[in-house]
């Protein structure tokens, strides 16, 4: 028996708005990762099963590890097809706001679903949730959104109509956003949903290969590059650096997912306790930050790059060169307040 989250009155009014309208679009951050898009593809075919006109919108692409999920083919890139996406969140009737917690999150997409009509739901774990929703629906401490999704389900009696492809969804979702389990997963009832899920008929086992065991040839010499040249340890900080120009990614004939994990990798260091990874993009550079016990990342993020996200896993994002990026986090380990930041 799953502990109950949600008061009956947010499930009444969950429902609710599910009743509403019969076109529904779903919408999820920049930069979209395993939680963001097995969320918002079980949200997916679960409206869809019920006869809605039902649309998934990311900001841009997602990694090609993930393409294998049910419905990944249906998403609707902005990017690539702005004037659509556009067209589709003006005539929704209810937009769902999946795994992010304030409209920036979306980047270019924000000022079309806060000008829109539709009625807004925000699903989300992320803490300090922003009002903009008209039904905003927040834990903090769940693992991901995508538990939330599956909770929600059951929380309206529709465990019933979750079949194999919003199982998998929602498996890959609490996976990913628990680096395989190995963080924020330390719940009981993390294991009765993976049961339900198994039931469902969900090989989980295959779902952790195409996710973290099938890559090419080109992110494997990436990730030999990062280890060998790129990584910086700091020693008095207990913290690790791995940069990444633009050159250097199209020198690996880098795609989008290729560099996923790669934050990681500094902490399984003795010693190492805080990670960033700095990632030149074409607009700005992307910060990844991890961290390890009660170092908070997230914290950091936010105070030197703008960002946000989770005590052990955040992001943030740096308008400026790679070099001056990386000059912010070096004066940030000097400044953070490392006593009181945890050890």
């Amino acid at each position: 028996m799953l502990t109950r989250i949600f008061s009956e009155k947010e499930l009444q009014r969950f429902q609710s708005y599910l009743n509403r309208g019969e076109r529904f679009v779903i919408v999820t951050h920049v930069s979209p990762d395993g939680d963001a898009l097995g969320s918002s593809l079980a949200m997916y075919h679960y409206l869809t099963n019920q006869g809605n006109r039902t649309y998934v919108i990311v900001p841009n692409d997602f990694p090609v590890f993930l393409n294998w999920m049910p419905g990944a083919k249906d998403v609707v890139v902005c990017d690539r097809y702005p004037d659509y996406a556009e067209q589709l969140i003006r005539e929704a009737d209810v937009i769902c706001c999946l795994d992010f917690n304030e409209p920036k999150r979306i980047g270019k997409m924000a000022a079309h679903v806060a000008g829109a009509e539709a009625d807004k739901i925000m699903i989300d774990h992320h803490p300090h949730p922003a009002d903009f929703c008209d039904l905003t629906i927040s834990c903090p401490g769940m693992s991901s959104t995508s538990e939330m999704i599956f909770r929600l389900l059951c929380g309206i009696k529709a465990f019933d109509d979750i079949n194999r492809d919003i199982a998998e969804c929602i498996y890959a979702g609490m996976m990913t956003d628990t680096g395989g389990f190995t963080y924020h997963s330390n719940d009981a009832d993390l294991y009765l949903i993976i049961m339900e899920l198994v039931r469902k008929g969900i090989d989980k086992d295959a779902i952790y290969r195409r996710v973290y065991q099938v890559y090419s040839e080109s992110r494997l010499r990436l990730m030999g590059y990062v280890l060998f040249e790129k990584m910086k340890i700091y020693p008095a900080h207990r913290a690790a650096l791995i940069t990444l120009t633009l050159k250097e990614l199209n020198r690996f004939k880098y795609v989008t997912g290729d560099a996923e994990g790669f934050v990681n990798l500094p902490l399984s260091i003795e010693g190492i306790r805080f990670s960033t990874f700095i990632r030149e993009d074409t607009d700005f550079v992307k910060i990844s930050l991890r961290s390890t016990g009660d170092f908070p990342c997230n914290r950091f993020a936010s105070v030197y790059f703008n960002g946000g996200g989770h005590l052990n896993a955040s992001g943030g994002e740096f308008f400026g060169s790679i070099n001056d990026a990386v000059a912010v986090f070096e004066r940030g380990l000097e400044e953070f307040d490392l006593e009181s930041a945890g050890k």
